[in-house]
């Protein structure tokens, strides 16, 4: 697989969870374990660009895939993400278990749709659950990332 743009070569059981091969033998520990369910977004990953619950993602469908965590966002470890950056100044972040999530969540949703209503930052989140924020600055964090990136 390619992971956060570095081809990764690996051996892993048949039964081995995408999760826990990221945070256990990857040592990535940005997606968390939260649901085990795909209900709460806390283990949210991309695979060749879309959001998938690592939690319930066998590790070894990633064989040939392409994948992004919460530390390849930014491609580099000097400056931040657009999207980061905007959750950072707008105050979209409290305690940081949900944000890994709902930043990559953020990136594949503005990636197709720009100048999004309040409304739509709310539905494409609706599978990401942070229990401290209330998401008023999330979704202006939303807002400021689509305004300041430019794709």
């Amino acid at each position: 697989m390619v992971l956060n743009g570095r081809a990764v070569t690996l051996e892993v059981r048949p039964e081995a969870l995408l999760l826990d091969v990221l945070r256990e033998r990857l040592s990535l520990k940005g997606a968390k374990r939260s649901c085990d369910m795909q209900v709460c977004g806390a283990c949210t990953v991309l695979v060749d660009g879309a959001p998938v619950s690592a939690c319930t993602y066998l590790a070894i469908e990633a064989d040939g895939h392409e994948l992004t965590t919460v530390e390849g966002l930014a491609g580099s470890q000097d400056e931040l993400h657009p999207v980061q950056q905007a959750f950072w100044e707008n105050h979209g972040l409290q305690c940081g278990f949900c944000t890994p999530g709902i930043l990559l969540t953020t990136y594949d949703f503005l990636r197709r749709e720009h100048a999004p209503t309040a409304c739509a930052i709310r539905e494409a989140l609706a599978g990401n659950i942070c229990r401290c924020t209330g998401y008023e600055n999330i979704v202006r964090a939303v807002q400021a990332a689509d305004q300041g990136w430019e794709r």
